[in-house]
């Protein structure tokens, strides 16, 4: 006798449970959870445990001392400010624009010459002409190269310069140019220097002049100082 014919539903389930016979059979479930990967471990960072050593220093210098660097105050040269009025100003602007003669020039520079062998020979002394380039633009007196290197500091130092009324001005000599540079000009304003003036200096001490002023003659007369 024919067997009556299964609808589709009770089929597919009548399938499903011989599927799941057969796999309970071969013991296929617990097969399929060990193939599942392991789960990874992440790896923790390495640490670095820190030690303190002595550094190793060459031998020349491993038996002296560390150097200490720290800031170190240098005192800075001050140059007086001059005030400088009106009036001063006009008169020197007078004298300016009031060029002397070649003769009042060498007049002056013979009295300056004059005035230097009345000095003597104790201290050291050297005669100088103004020029325009001494007092405008730069203002740097250039001395003579012979006498700076016999007399004067082979480096660059503070020079002062003493006035006959005993005031004083430092100033900055170059060595390597052999002249005066910062505070010339403070000097050169406050005694009006103009071109054609002669100055004597005389070194009094290793790093101060003596500065004569013996004006050249103009329209409105002539002083020294």
């Amino acid at each position: 006798m024919a067997k009556p014919k299964l609808s589709y539903e009770e089929s597919r389930r009548q399938n499903l449970e011989e599927n799941r016979k057969k796999m309970a059979a071969l013991n296929l479930p617990q097969l399929a959870q060990l193939a599942h990967p392991a789960p990874v471990e992440l790896a923790r960072p390495r640490t670095f445990e820190k030690h303190l050593v002595q550094v190793r220093r060459s031998t020349r210098v491993s038996n002296h001392s560390s150097p200490v660097y720290k800031e170190v105050f240098v005192e800075r040269v001050r140059m007086p400010r001059m005030s400088y009025h009106s009036s001063w100003q006009k008169g020197l602007w007078n004298r300016t624009n009031a060029s002397a003669s070649g003769e009042a020039r060498a007049a002056a520079l013979h009295e300056a010459q004059k005035l230097e062998s009345g000095l003597g020979s104790d201290n050291p002394t050297i005669v100088k002409t103004i020029i325009p380039s001494y007092i405008s633009g730069g203002f740097f007196l250039c001395l003579k190269r012979q006498f700076c290197m016999e007399n004067l500091p082979k480096g660059d130092e503070v020079m002062t310069l003493v006035d006959v009324d005993g005031n004083e001005y430092p100033t900055r000599y170059l060595a390597q140019r052999f002249g005066l540079s910062a505070g010339w000009k403070e000097f050169a304003f406050a005694h009006a220097l103009v071109e054609g003036d002669a100055l004597v200096f005389q070194l009094i001490r290793p790093t101060a002049f003596k500065v004569y002023i013996v004006r050249a003659k103009r329209s409105e007369g002539s002083s020294a100082g």
